[in-house]
């Protein structure tokens, strides 16, 4: 099969959805990579290194797409890649499209076959391919949000785990999953004091099992939000549907009950955020203030740290990427349940049920494609 890794070109997307390491394995297998040049640089991997494990070089975004069987990026493609897209290519990356209408048309309008990161799920209800870089967006937010809470960054002026004789700051984790608890072990780890909520009790008596003694947990419900944001300096929003448009859980009545100078960072933005608040932000601008309240929206936290990102994007996607080029997608798909809950849109129609569901539109069951 013939592979394309085009460029990101979203706003400081600075990783690469395919290592020299990964092109190599690709390679072995038989199959043509071409990788767009200097894609590898914002990631740490040089032309050079790709063309040392046997990836051939090409000098535009066009060209790759225009030869490739198979794209595999990173992120969403972006309007300008809309007309880049042909009909039955296979592209395999994060596509969210519950969170944004217009690329749900504009790939159903492509007729290529959209195989999402996002929804890729094992039988124990686990999704390998969004699990890396949510373990790392988790781990940001607390790092991200700490740097927001400091007066010049516009927030209260405190530091997270305070000092002897201060209180360290309260740390709100809304989502008891990967987001959440990353989250909640840097901010326990940095000295706050956290609590983590969710609304599966047997998975809030896991996490008091095996978080330390500064993480408390409580149940999610409207009132125990709308008592907790109260006292919170910072909130991280970690929820998460699978392939469907994230609950809002706080709304934009309940920002006037927060603290001046408080933090929220909604790192569920991919998936149209969890707070009715929050708008996509960028690396660029990443914040923004509603009612006195610090928004960070960005929705590709990770590409701030693009080889730790990548290095751990690449090791979750790869083996499903050979699977891919090694069968094709269909009979890939056919063998593996996991890759056939990734299928969103296939020629023009929509065949995962949260995207059809978000904006009204016709379901097609994926089986109909695997015949």
């Amino acid at each position: 099969m013939i592979i394309g890794v085009p460029k990101e070109i979203k706003n400081n997307e600075n990783r690469v959805a395919l290592t020299p390491a990964g092109a190599s394995e690709l390679v072995k297998h038989g199959h043509t990579v071409y990788v767009q040049q200097t894609a590898g640089n914002g990631s740490g991997f040089s032309d050079d290194e790709y063309v040392a494990a046997g990836a051939k070089m090409l000098p535009t975004i066009e060209e790759v797409y225009k030869i490739a069987e198979m794209i595999i990026k990173v992120k969403e493609p972006i309007e300008q890649e809309y007309a880049l897209i042909r009909e039955n290519q296979l592209l395999f990356t994060y596509f969210h499209f519950a969170s944004y209408e217009p690329l749900t048309h504009a790939m159903i309008k492509s007729g290529a076959v959209c195989l999402a990161y996002e929804t890729v799920e094992k039988t124990d209800r686990s999704l390998p391919l969004l699990v890396p870089m949510s373990e790392v967006a988790g781990r940001m937010s607390i790092q991200e949000g700490a740097k927001y809470l400091e007066k010049p960054m516009g927030g209260r002026g405190i530091l997270l785990g305070g000092v002897p004789g201060v209180k360290p700051a309260e740390v709100v984790v809304l989502g008891g999953g990967i987001v959440g608890t990353q989250a909640a072990k840097m901010a326990a780890g940095l000295g706050a004091h956290v609590t983590i909520m969710d609304i599966s009790l047997p998975r809030l008596r896991q996490l008091d099992d095996i978080m330390p003694a500064n993480v408390d947990t409580l149940i999610s419900n409207d009132y125990n939000v709308r008592q907790m944001i109260k006292s919170a300096d910072l909130v991280i929003g970690g929820v998460l549907i699978p392939g469907a448009k994230a609950p809002k859980l706080i709304t934009k009545d309940m920002l006037p009950t927060m603290k001046k100078g408080a933090v929220i960072v909604d790192v569920a933005i991919d998936q149209g955020g969890c707070f009715e608040t929050s708008k996509p932000t960028t690396h660029a601008e990443p914040v923004y203030e509603v009612d006195g309240v610090i928004h960070y929206c960005v929705a590709n936290m990770p590409g701030a740290v693009p080889y730790t990102s990548t290095l751990a994007l690449t090791n979750a996607t790869l083996p499903f990427a050979v699977q891919l080029a090694n069968k094709g997608w269909k009979q890939a798909c056919k063998d593996s349940k996991e890759l056939t809950l990734g299928l969103n849109v296939i020629n023009g129609k929509v065949c995962y049920q949260g995207v059809s569901e978000a904006f009204n539109l016709p379901y097609t069951p994926v089986e109909e494609f695997l015949n």
